[in-house]
């Protein structure tokens, strides 16, 4: 039938989704724990903000 996904197709779907969930949790601990040094090094967070902002006002699209 070719409506159907074969064995390969269902396999590559779940990898797929393992993978994506993997990368949501990554990106989330990352985030997570981004937010935590800038609570504890606020004067750091600060800076990087302040450089963050000047690169972005001098990049052309």
């Amino acid at each position: 039938m070719p409506d159907r996904e074969s064995p390969a197709d269902t396999a590559q779907a779940e990898a797929d989704s393992a993978r994506r969930r993997r990368r949501a949790q990554f990106l989330w601990e990352l985030a997570e724990a981004r937010a935590l040094r800038d609570r504890v090094q606020p004067r750091r967070a600060k800076a990087s903000r302040l450089r963050h902002a000047m690169r972005m006002r001098t990049f052309r699209w």
